[in-house]
């Protein structure tokens, strides 16, 4: 007789995101179950915020900040010292008004006189005064009271995680929390070292919060998602504070950090802390292993999973099966998260950019992969993106009405690579066919099948915001991403995506293989002129970086440049050093990039000419500055 399937407990560790929970764990649940395996999940990101900011904890916090030496204290540690009885007074009522628990508070909140202020407040000091004394009133107006008492609750939630850092733990971040461990990182001995240090106060935090969750759950074996660098740390805390009280509990690590950064693990001291480490998307690993602990397949039968052997050598074993369907994974579920408990933000004056950070998103999948996979820069090779499959309109609306009926949420986020027009078409189809009220927003690329006729269309089925990659805005370097889009053809895209009343946010790229300053300043003037004719409203620039997954990775000599020989370890592999013949100082410019598009996403200095961003001289703009408004005029 086979042994009873465990309890399986899947686990979203410190840190993801404040707004909503990451999805990984969801799908899991909601796929373990439709295979009739008992499975719960916890968000232990979440909790750990919420136990950290909490009258208690912040009790705690001070006493710890009280003994460090006052001349080693930092500003925003003197500040909260100095006014720790208004923290301790304030940060229940300001956690529950950013759980939209009690929204009245918001007029005590923007008359300045109630929420302690730390260094945080300074960026004020950049916004415009509208006239009327206040710094803000120019963004927020006269009615828009929650929003702006939400942006001041967020300043004070962010002295507080700059007061965590300085007091009780340096590598503590909401979002990158100790991600320096683990990024790129070829050798486990800095996340090693970190581990057997002494806890800090809030690893002892996170300890009672996973006992606590273990006592409730009684898991027989533990998942660990672990979607980002800075979720690394946290995720290997967990499973140290599980194997010390609960040894025959089965931990197991998985998720995108994991499918990307460590598939070619060889330090055997990663499976001190986790029993199996598996690859790519869960469902069928996640089979097999239960299957293995219930005594039906051998661990040499395993699928993409990382064992540590007899010899206590780590090895690869993958029994090639085929992976569960996209359309046979079932829908997620999101049965046992806080869902009225999570922080909706608002750090970024920005309507489009604020949608990461601000209201509680049902985060779908339209398709697993991408359906384009040619670009030059991306990990086209893994399975994340280069296994496409999709799922009909039906079965995807059907898994959007189940989530509203679950959740009692409309809200919903796409976080495809690409979302495929196709299957926007249909989905939109069905949605509006069914009469399903939802908002959502999600990724696409600029391509021109998104045609006006088609954005209408997406508006009317619900679709709010849109991001997308632009990269470098050059048709020479866009040319040679193999992005398959023009500048042009971007423009005419985001413009009818932006009169079909959608957000449009660009995703922005400088330091790519061959780019010159020239081709910098011009790219950087496109940009300029899309904000101006009201094609996108929000962006982001980040520096290229060469992986070695990517079409450039692996044939450096096809971009014009050399790799940096990669540093030994058996840990994590992902970025590669490259040396660029044309010598640009990369970092230099983006100071200025990034200066620029956070004024441009704030309607600031967008008749100015380019160069003004950057603190010494580069060339003039070789763009004509009707460039786009011609692209506009033509249909291409």
């Amino acid at each position: 007789m086979p042994a009873a399937l465990p309890r399986v407990l899947s686990v979203i560790p410190p840190m993801t995101q404040l707004n909503t929970p990451y999805p990984s764990t969801a799908y899991l649940t909601g796929f373990l179950r439709s295979r009739g395996v008992p499975a719960w999940q916890e968000d232990l990101a979440i909790a750990l915020v919420l136990r950290l900011l909490s009258r208690d904890g912040l009790a705690q916090v001070a006493e710890r900040a009280q003994a460090v030496p006052a001349n080693a204290q930092s500003p925003a540690v003197q500040s909260f010292l100095a006014q720790q009885d208004r923290y301790l007074a304030t940060i229940g009522p300001a956690m529950a008004f950013l759980q939209g628990r009690d929204s009245t508070l918001a007029h005590r909140i923007v008359g300045r006189h109630y929420l302690p202020e730390g260094p945080r407040f300074a960026a004020l000091d950049v916004y415009e005064d509208d006239g009327s004394g206040d710094p803000l009133g120019w963004a927020f107006g006269a009615l828009g009271l929650a929003d702006k008492a939400k942006h001041l609750a967020t300043l004070y939630l962010n002295d507080l995680a700059d007061v965590l850092q300085g007091a009780v733990d340096a590598r503590f971040e909401f979002v990158r929390y100790a991600e320096q461990l683990a990024g790129s990182q070829p050798t486990f001995d800095p996340l090693a070292d970190a581990l057997a240090q002494a806890p800090t106060f809030v690893d002892e935090v996170l300890q009672q919060l996973t006992h606590e969750a273990v006592a409730r759950h009684q898991p027989g074996v533990v998942l660990l998602s672990v979607p980002f660098p800075g979720s690394v740390y946290g995720a290997f805390r967990i499973a140290q504070a599980i194997k010390a009280q609960h040894p025959h509990i089965v931990t197991v690590l998985g998720g995108g950090f994991v499918n990307t950064e460590l598939r070619e693990l060889a330090d055997p001291r990663v499976f001190d802390f986790f029993d199996y480490v598996t690859l790519d998307a869960g469902e069928r690993p996640l089979l097999a292993l239960l299957e293995h602990l219930q005594g039906q397949r051998g661990r040499q039968r395993l699928v993409r999973t990382f064992v540590r052997n007899d010899d206590g050598a780590v090895q690869y074993v993958h029994l090639a099966e085929p992976d569960v369907a996209f359309a046979e994974i079932g829908t997620p579920t999101w049965d046992g998260l806080p869902l009225q408990r999570y922080l909706s933000l608002l750090d970024m004056l920005n309507p489009m950019h604020r949608l990461w950070s601000d209201g509680r998103w049902n985060k779908l999948t339209v398709a697993h992969g991408c359906y384009w996979k040619k670009c030059s820069f991306c990990d086209v090779n893994l399975d994340y993106i280069g296994r496409y499959e999709g799922a009909n309109a039906q079965v995807l609306a059907d898994r959007i009405a189940a989530i509203v009926a679950e959740t009692g949420q409309t809200g919903f986020h796409f976080v495809d690579e690409a979302a495929p027009p196709k299957a926007l078409k249909a989905l939109a189809q069905e949605l509006i066919a069914r009469g399903t009220g939802i908002s959502w927003w999600g990724n696409v690329r600029f391509e021109k099948t998104f045609t006006p006729e088609l954005a209408e269309l997406l508006a009317d089925a619900g679709c709010i915001a849109i991001s997308g990659g632009l990269e470098v805005a050059s048709d020479r370097l866009l040319g040679l991403m193999k992005k398959g889009v023009s500048v042009d053809q971007v423009a005419r895209v985001t413009r009818a995506f932006s009169d079909a009343g959608i957000l449009v946010h660009a995703y922005l790229m400088y330091g790519f293989p061959s780019q010159t300053e020239q081709d910098t300043v011009d790219a950087l003037e496109y940009v300029r002129q899309l904000f101006g004719n009201g094609c996108i409203q929000s962006g982001f620039f980040h520096r290229f970086a060469c992986t070695v997954h990517s079409p450039v990775g692996q044939n450096p000599a096809e971009y014009g440049i050399t790799l940096a020989p990669l540093p030994p370890g058996g840990f994590a592999k992902n970025d590669v050093a490259f040396i660029d013949p044309t010598g640009v100082d990369h970092d230099a410019l983006g100071a200025g990039l990034k200066k620029a598009i956070y004024n441009y996403m704030h309607g600031i200095g967008l008749e100015e000419d380019v160069r003004m961003w950057f603190p010494f001289r580069v060339p003039k703009t070789t763009v004509k500055r009707d460039r786009i408004a011609r692209a506009l005029a033509s249909r291409g």
